[in-house]
Formats: structure tokens, C-alpha cells, sequence
């Protein structure tokens, strides 16, 4: 574990299977990962290759429609429905001065909150029943089953998270109980390589506590890592790529990374991806646990909660949601 140029892959496999020590070392292995990199992938997980093939194909199904009929669930204010393309600004990215808007299209799946959901009738911010498209037989049913993966899988993965925090392996367990979650369904087209300062998604950070990018045959994906340099992440079968972000940093007071991404389609035909951005539950405050602050490191950041912050972010990223007098100035 001393290349922090390459993207490490951890091995579930054991930990997964309850072997004596497996734990421990994934625990390392992560702990390695998220202060030298940032990112890491993970192999022998236990989602079904064909579960995450399935849901590439209904992304695919679903922008293959008309626009027309795709606006019809436009995105709202708790950021669930249809992305247009070239719907977002990445005003946020700290390593560039990001000036065109993201040249993709997505959908944004939050956890399927049925219509008599106390905080639905409520309308209680990203807390809202789901867009879903009209005349698409199956597309539900096997977005929220992967979802219902997905969730299962990070539940998983908060315990190592605990643990290379030096904190007792359940101390997330709580948070994480019901966690907020997003599964961006995004196409990239294919992009014109004349133009430098174009992106699929410009450099920037997740929000999330951890983000699940699912497997991909089509790269487009690089990272910068603590030198400045920008790599690529390779396509390796069935493997999972695991980022923090900045409710992570913020949870660990910096001590785990938030490292800054983007994405180019160059592969010269259509790429899409699948990004399952997680965090706590709602009401839980974010604030740095214990083992990252001391009397000589102190809290870098005040007490968060999940709602403040994704406000905050949205009316700063997405173009469609700002506010009229800014969508008026272009």
C-alpha cells in the first residue's frame, strides 16, 4: 500500500465471508485509500454483475426517449427527476474555473417514499415520493431493487469506515440506519475533442459521505490525485469504484480525502454510468467524530445537517432550480 498514484482495489471477498481478520485488513486497506487517494475500488462485493447490467439498460431506456416526454419529470427542488443536458454548472470545483455547463443528461432516484409517507404530505425537503417515467414497464421495479443493493452494500461498508476511524466497528450503524441516498442515472454523448474546456462533468467533489459508481466497460472516468496529477480510472470487470466527499471530510475533519473528478466521453460512441451517492439519514448531525479532533486539531467545520447543505449545493449547481434573476444573467 505505498502507490498513491493508482487507485487501490480492496477485496470484500473475506470480510464479506465473516474470515478471522478480514476486517481488520479491509479496514487498513480503506484507511490507506482514503487519506493517500480517495478513491478505491472494490471487488467481490456481492451484486450480481447482471443486477447493474440490468440497470444500465433501463438508463438507456429511458434517454432514448423525446425530450418532450422526459421533461415531463423535470428535476424539482428535492433534486428527483430528469436532468436536461447541459442542465448543471459545476461553480463549486475548487481545482477549475468551470464556466460551461456538464455536457450530459441524467435521472435522479431517491429512496422510493410511497405517496402517504409522513414527510411526502408534508413536502418535506428531499424527502419527496420519486418522478417516475410514464410508459415504462419494468423501469421501477428494477431501479428501486438495485437501490434496496445499494443500500444493503454501503451498510456494509460503514463498519470498515468506523474502524480505520479507530472507532468501534458499529458506531455508524445508527446513522446509517436509513440513509439519504441519490442514484444518478447520467448519459455522456459522445464528445467533440476539439473542445478543451468541455467535460461529460467538470473537476469537482461529491457531496456524499461515500459515493458507489457501478462497473463500466467505457472509461471516461479520472481523478487527480495529491500530486495534482490527473489519472485514469481503468475499467476492471465487476469492480466497484468507492469516493468520499465532502460530508465525509467533514465528518472526519478532514482527515479522509474528498478528491476532485471529472468525467470525458471520448470512447466515440455513447457512455453511461450509474452513481449511488450516499449519506446518513436525515436528521442526523454531521459533525467530526471523536478520534479527529483533539486539543491541537480542532473541529475545522460547525455542525451540518444534510439538509442545509444540499440546498446550499443545489442553488449553486443546477442551473434549471437557480434562481431567476441568475438564470436571467446567463
Amino acid at each position: 500500500m505505498s502507490d498513491v498514484e493508482t487507485i487501490p482495489v480492496i477485496d470484500l471477498g473475506p470480510y464479506l465471508a465473516g474470515e478471522t481478520g478480514a476486517m481488520a485488513r479491509s479496514a487498513a486497506e480503506l484507511r490507506f485509500a482514503l487519506t493517500e487517494i480517495g478513491f478505491y475500488f472494490i471487488v467481490n462485493h456481492g451484486v450480481p454483475a447482471s443486477q447493474s447490467r440490468g440497470v444500465f439498460d433501463q438508463a438507456a431506456r429511458f434517454h432514448a426517449q423525446p425530450l418532450d416526454r422526459k421533461m415531463d419529470i423535470r428535476i424539482d427542488r428535492h433534486n428527483v427527476g430528469y436532468l436536461p443536458m447541459r442542465g448543471d454548472t459545476l461553480r463549486t470545483s475548487t481545482v477549475q474555473a468551470v464556466t460551461r455547463p456538464n455536457f450530459n443528461e441524467a435521472l435522479f432516484v431517491a429512496r422510493d417514499l410511497p405517496a402517504d409517507h409522513p414527510d411526502v404530505v408534508v413536502d418535506r425537503r428531499f424527502r419527496s415520493a420519486n418522478r417516475w417515467p410514464a410508459n415504462l414497464p419494468g423501469f421501477r421495479k428494477t431501479v428501486v431493487a438495485y437501490c434496496d443493493t445499494m443500500e444493503r452494500l454501503v451498510q456494509k461498508l460503514v463498519p470498515l469506515y468506523a474502524l480505520a476511524l479507530g472507532l468501534p466497528a458499529g458506531y455508524f450503524d445508527i446513522p446509517f440506519a436509513e440513509p439519504q441516498y441519490k442514484l444518478r442515472m447520467t448519459h455522456y454523448p459522445q464528445q467533440d475533442p476539439s473542445i478543451d474546456d468541455e467535460f461529460g462533468i467538470a473537476p469537482h467533489t461529491d457531496t456524499s459521505f461515500l459515493t458507489l459508481l457501478a462497473p463500466n466497460e467505457i472509461p471516461g472516468l479520472s481523478i487527480r490525485t495529491q500530486s495534482g496529477r490527473w489519472i485514469d480510472a481503468p475499467a476492471i470487470p465487476d469492480a466497484y469504484v468507492v469516493n468520499g466527499g465532502q460530508l465525509l471530510q467533514r465528518w472526519t475533519n478532514d482527515f479522509f480525502l474528498a478528491t476532485p473528478h471529472r468525467a470525458i466521453n471520448r470512447s466515440g460512441g455513447e457512455r453511461y454510468a450509474l452513481a449511488f451517492f450516499c449519506d446518513s439519514t436525515i436528521d442526523w448531525p454531521i459533525a467530526a467524530v471523536p478520534t479527529t479532533v483533539g486539543p491541537d486539531n480542532p473541529p475545522k467545520y460547525p455542525t451540518t445537517w444534510y439538509t442545509d447543505y444540499m440546498i446550499q449545493y443545489q442553488q449553486r449547481t443546477y442551473d434549471l432550480l437557480a434562481d431567476p434573476d441568475r438564470r436571467a444573467a446567463g
